[in-house]
């Protein structure tokens, strides 16, 4: 079942996505081995373009593989479904405007599949809950209480968080719905019953909380955000893969002991 989502959504991805339609290259890049850079990556699950992005944080991973630690953060863009809606697009339609709105912007990207019908039905109300679901499985795999299947790379928390995107983005699924949520992690063989004790006990939402502070910490605006060199570089937005790379290969390429600019 894990496979079915990978294998269907960013192996697919990988073979189709280009940028400004030239294909990535896959020859190895000149940089300093020795470094590592740790990139904390600020998303909303109902956030189109973290969806669209995706495809370039896999391809970050491939390309730096063990120089680059990408750290999943959630930042709560879509805490308030209704509310959201209303304030951003009350004047301009609603969200059946939000919802051509997406329909247009998706149009632009070969590489993702997204249901004609997203945001006009199943209409999710939160994210909150889905952001405190992954949490969970954050805590499991730290505390080793659930077998680290990375299977095609991938931690069980990454599996989850495509499984949930592809639920809403593609399949039309109400994610922010538990038993939509139950059935997700019952596809992919996850123990409800430890999931659950990690809510319940509070951890979950220790771990949202934290993520709160960083967000304030870094002034991070909105999703997706890369937070880079301990918050002196902030990528936000629909950014190319090229720029990403290029800050992250700068970064690696850096002497340790280069003096600031002040």
């Amino acid at each position: 079942m894990v496979k079915r989502f990978f294998e269907d959504g960013l192996k697919l991805a990988h073979s189709r996505f280009t940028i400004e339609s030239t294909p990535y290259l896959l020859e190895p890049l000149t940089m300093n081995h020795s470094k590592k850079v740790t990139v904390l990556y600020f998303t909303d699950l109902l956030c189109i373009w973290a969806y669209i992005s995706q495809i370039r944080i896999e391809k970050l991973k491939q390309r730096f593989a063990t120089q680059i630690d990408i750290q999943p953060h959630f930042i709560s863009v879509f805490g308030a479904v209704e509310s959201k809606m209303k304030d951003n697009w009350g004047d301009k339609g609603g969200v059946s405007a939000y919802a051509e709105f997406i329909q247009q912007t998706v149009s632009k990207f070969d590489h993702i599949e997204v249901h004609p019908d997203l945001w006009q039905k199943n209409r999710p109300t939160t994210s909150i809950n889905v952001h405190l679901l992954l949490k969970s499985i954050q805590i499991l795999e730290t505390r080793n209480e659930i077998e680290a299947n990375n299977e095609g790379n991938q931690s069980l928390f990454e599996q989850l968080a495509w499984a949930l995107r592809v639920a809403f983005f593609r399949d039309l699924k109400d994610i922010s719905n538990q038993r939509t949520q139950m059935e997700i992690i019952e596809e992919l063989g996850l123990p409800q019953n430890k999931i659950r004790a990690v809510i319940e006990g509070g951890a979950a939402f220790a771990e949202l909380e934290k993520d709160l502070q960083l967000k304030e910490k870094y002034a991070v605006i909105g999703s997706p955000s890369l937070v880079l060199n301990e918050g002196r570089q902030i990528i936000y937005g629909n950014v190319g893969y090229r720029v990403i790379e290029a800050n992250i290969q700068e970064l690696l390429n850096q002497p340790d002991n280069q003096a600031s600019w002040c």
